[in-house]
């Protein structure tokens, strides 16, 4: 909760907690250079232009030099916060960061709330408030695929696509509410044929965003990927061999794995979370038949699964198999594991089997064509989603809220609703999509959206 006036001036540790070579340490109001100048030995920092950078010292109130460091300047509004702006760049010693930290309190400063820098550029105008909630996620990135999701977002190119849509629901709804100025003389502003295809394309296009968040939020927060099988099927092995390191317990002793296991790995830019389970059988062992039900869970709550079956067994029911996991409705393979006892025929046998590989996680053999198989699962999977992803939850919410104000608006146009009534339900669409830039939006949302962040951003 932010509890104190925004035109304050505002410090914060912009480097993690720690020893290391530097620290970061950011200052940001009115006052930023003048309070900075105050405790800085070198160059006369009101006096110095906009982004240059001064070499100097930091001196304690009794003339005890406490680091050499580096000050750059930002003048309002030419900085992150359109504020007047100084980074102190010091050596990485928690007692520097302190000392320094405490002497600009004490000429005026107060520190930073979590995402106060952050919030500060929002309300100046910097950027909107999608284009906010994306310094959160690019900071967070672990993949090359979340991270140009994040900086798409952060540069505008979804802010951009909202605020035309909404600017022209806002026409219409203009001129709809006008009609209501001469409703004795029964005018028609707003062509209805025109508002009903513009509303379709809308529709679409937002329908297009909706179903892209099932694959934006997978991409944000890693492919969640099962590995399940009858035991001894050798998925700890798998597991260990995709991580290159000994994970999990490896034994011919069936029902070794009892919990899940994960970790993960990114291949060509996409973070992949592998997940190794119980196998899957009936036992009566009560630990086991625990860890077998999370295995069950966690096929239904993956993003893909791979099944694997031991081949010098061949015990399963192919057919019934497929129409198990195709009921799941999501992506899967088949991967027939230890097939380095197999013969090259019965291999190519297996592998005319839709949705089939041929691997053995012992030997490491198959393992790239694994690899490849997921990397074109991603690659297909951006080629069925529009350029925009979100990966939002509050955005997916206001867009399915615009979706349904939407389709009520066409069935008040199918309807011939009142004016005043048609009016007041695109209003309402207007509303939603204002939600997701800012343009509507209240002290305890922003609150709650700001506090996620780190102090120093």
């Amino acid at each position: 909760m932010f509890r104190h006036s925004v035109t304050d001036t505002i410090v914060a540790p912009a480097t993690p907690a720690g020893i290391g070579a530097i620290a970061v340490i950011r200052v940001s109001g009115k006052k930023a250079i003048e309070i900075t100048n105050a405790i800085f030995s070198g160059k006369d920092l009101s006096q110095v232009s906009s982004h240059t950078i001064h070499f100097g010292t930091i001196q304690s109130e009794n003339g005890e030099i406490i680091d050499e460091v580096l000050v750059s300047i930002f003048r309002e509004p030419h900085s992150f916060t359109k504020e007047n702006s100084t980074e102190i760049s010091c050596h990485g010693s928690p007692y520097i960061v302190e000392q320094i930290l405490k002497l600009l309190l004490a000429k005026g400063a107060r520190m930073a709330e979590p995402g106060e820098f952050t919030k500060r550029a929002f309300l100046n105008g910097r950027f909107d408030l999608a284009q906010a909630e994306a310094v959160a996620d690019l900071i967070a990135a672990t993949s090359q695929a979340s991270h140009q999701i994040a900086m798409k977002q952060m540069r505008g190119g979804f802010s951009q696509k909202i605020q035309k849509l909404r600017a022209e629901l806002i026409r219409f709804a203009a001129l709809v509410e006008l009609e209501l100025d001469f409703a004795e003389e029964d005018v028609e502003f707003a062509n209805r044929t025109e508002l009903k295809n513009f509303l379709q394309n809308v529709t679409q296009y937002v329908n297009e965003l909706l179903q892209s968040f099932a694959w934006g939020n997978v991409l944000k927060n890693g492919i969640s990927t099962v590995i399940v099988g009858k035991p001894n099927a050798g998925k700890s092995t798998l597991l260990n061999t995709l991580l290159q390191e000994e994970k999990a317990i490896v034994s011919d002793i069936a029902g070794t794995t009892r919990d899940i296991i994960e970790d993960e790995i990114t291949l060509e830019g996409t973070r992949f979370r592998f997940i190794d389970t119980a196998g899957l059988r009936e036992t009566q062992d009560t630990i086991e038949a625990i860890g077998v039900e999370r295995a069950k869970q966690k096929m239904q709550e993956a993003s893909l699964i791979l099944y694997l079956i031991d081949s010098s067994e061949m015990n399963e029911n192919l057919d019934f198999l497929q129409k198990e996991l195709q009921k799941l409705q999501k992506p899967y393979f088949i991967l027939f594991n230890k097939t380095d006892k197999l013969s090259a025929e019965k291999i190519a046998e297996l592998e005319q089997i839709p949705k089939a590989l041929c691997i053995s996680a012992k030997e490491q053999k198959g393992i790239e064509k694994l690899k490849n198989a997921l990397i074109g699962l991603v690659k297909e999977q951006k080629i069925n989603h529009p350029d925009i992803v979100i990966s939002n939850v509050r955005h997916y919410e206001a867009l399915a809220k615009t979706q349904q104000s939407l389709q009520k608006v066409l069935l008040d146009i199918d309807s011939a609703i009142t004016t005043d009534l048609l009016a007041a339900d695109i209003r309402e669409a207007v509303r939603h999509l204002g939600e997701i830039i800012g343009e509507v939006s209240n002290e305890d949302l922003l609150n709650y959206i700001f506090s996620k962040f780190c102090i120093g951003k």
